[in-house]
């Protein structure tokens, strides 16, 4: 784990450091990718993502101490539960996915997670949306079709698991905006990763093989690489906006592809790096939109 969090304090933006922890994000989550990828189909996918969350639970001691002091009430956890059920699918679909497709066209898809979320939020909680940002919504949409290319292809059960895994995604965090308006984000955190294998356990105690020492001891690397780039995540935002370094993202769809190719010779798709830039293109002006709009209101309010 970095140790970033002990230099001195941030005096302020700076955009290097921001972009800098962005592309340790994107390192991190392609090792959490690879990880998955090489255990494949050694072990039931449930039991998978159940012994990734059960492994990592050591990395939740520190959030003790802010948890305790919450008082949880009704809502909170009606609020965690559903987040958990959605988390849980989503996470399910998505090493499903993992055995089945290419790394790159996994991490592509992907990418659909905030523009799902845009939709979500338009059609739940009925937010009003631009002309520019719907137009887009259009484009992401286009590249989600670029990548999937239905029609020219044969799409593979890990194709739809991954719509479905982004959409469940998007779910779970529309749901963990609502709980950061009710208690700190440490506490969200803690509620998803103690909550999520109990929603699984038992599907996944109902296929159980036992694993090897080295099978836990990826899973164990796996959660630190996940803890690792939750953590970076919320160090980019702090040196730099967001707008700045959601753009580096697609340095992980690089990394994908050319991991997958080196470790699983999978081939190199130059529709899914296309479809992948689009996506990215368009979430970082829906982004930069946003921030507009909220310096506006600052100005005018």
């Amino acid at each position: 784990m970095t140790t970033a969090s002990s230099s001195a304090p941030d005096t302020g933006p700076n955009t290097v450091k921001g972009v800098l922890w962005m592309l340790f994000v994107t390192f991190n989550f392609v090792m959490v990718n690879v990880l998955v990828k090489y255990i494949g189909t050694d072990l039931p996918v449930l039991e998978t993502a159940f012994l990734r969350f059960a492994l990592g639970a050591v990395f939740l001691i520190p959030m003790l101490g802010t948890v305790r002091q919450v008082r949880f009430t009704a809502e909170i956890w009606k609020l965690a539960i559903t987040r958990a059920l959605f988390h849980a699918t989503a996470m399910s679909l998505w090493f499903f996915a993992m055995t089945r497709i290419p790394m790159s066209e996994v991490t592509a898809m992907n990418f659909m997670n905030p523009i799902y979320i845009t939709i979500g939020a338009v059609l739940i909680f009925r937010e009003r949306i631009a002309l520019q940002r719907s137009l887009a919504l259009v484009v992401a949409v286009i590249g989600g079709l670029v990548i999937l290319r239905p029609g020219f292809r044969a799409l593979d059960p890990g194709h739809v698991a991954m719509i479905f895994s982004a959409m469940a995604f998007a779910g779970s965090y529309l749901l963990a905006n609502a709980l950061n308006k009710r208690v700190p984000s440490t506490v969200v955190v803690f509620l998803m990763s103690t909550m999520v294998p109990v929603v699984i356990a038992p599907l996944a105690l109902a296929h159980w093989q036992a694993p090897n020492w080295t099978q836990l001891g990826m899973l164990f690397l796996t959660a630190a690489f996940a803890t690792t780039a939750h953590y970076s995540m919320m160090r980019a935002f702090a040196h730099a906006p967001q707008s700045v370094v959601q753009p580096v993202t697609f340095v992980q769809l690089v990394w994908a592809t050319i991991l997958g190719m080196v470790l699983f010779g999978e081939a190199f798709d130059p529709f899914v790096m296309l479809g992948g830039a689009m996506i990215i293109g368009a979430i970082s002006f829906i982004t930069w939109r946003e921030k507009r709009a909220r310096q506006r209101a600052a100005r005018t309010g």
